[in-house]
């Protein structure tokens, strides 16, 4: 089978590689590219853990195939940081233990950074709607949905 050179930008670098028609960009993302932060939870687009964002809409990169990325922009969870320096959404999960396993963390962050690059200040139902598509098997979601809360204050906060 041959392959399909892609270029595309990730965490606003530009990227090169080369993948299989058939290959899924999760896949590509991890074994081609080395970015492991996208988890492959379900691999049907169930659990969310594989989430990234691409031009701009929040997807799962398990139901993408790796060619139709030509082009495109992806923001996955290694994108989020500034250097050492972590995103809000990193900081306040830290700080609210929002976490267990880990392996959830990364789609959740991401969704959360799609919803909060649309809407500053959601609501609570809000946040809840945007990360339906995220599951989480260790912890319940109150202190998730918490941190989302607490980090888009202060993402406020630093624009004022």
């Amino acid at each position: 089978m041959s392959k399909t050179h892609v270029t595309t930008t990730i965490n606003g670098d530009e990227v090169e590689f080369l993948a299989d028609s058939g290959e899924s960009l999760l896949n590509a993302l991890r074994d081609e590219v080395g970015l492991t932060g996208v988890k492959e939870g379900c691999g049907t687009g169930d659990c969310g853990a594989c989430s990234v964002i691409m031009n701009g809409d929040l997807s799962c990169s398990c139901l993408i195939f790796a060619p139709e990325a030509e082009g495109a922009s992806i923001t996955t969870v290694e994108g989020l940081a500034d250097g050492d320096h972590l995103h809000p959404l990193q900081e306040c999960f830290l700080e609210g233990a929002a976490l267990q396993c880990g392996v959830c963390t990364p789609g959740i962050l991401v969704a959360a950074k799609a919803l909060l690059d649309k809407n500053d200040n959601p609501t609570e139902t809000e946040i809840r709607y945007a990360l339906a598509g995220n599951l989480c098997r260790c912890t319940g979601y109150d202190k998730i949905i918490r941190s989302v809360q607490d980090a888009a204050e202060r993402m406020r906060e630093a624009q004022s």
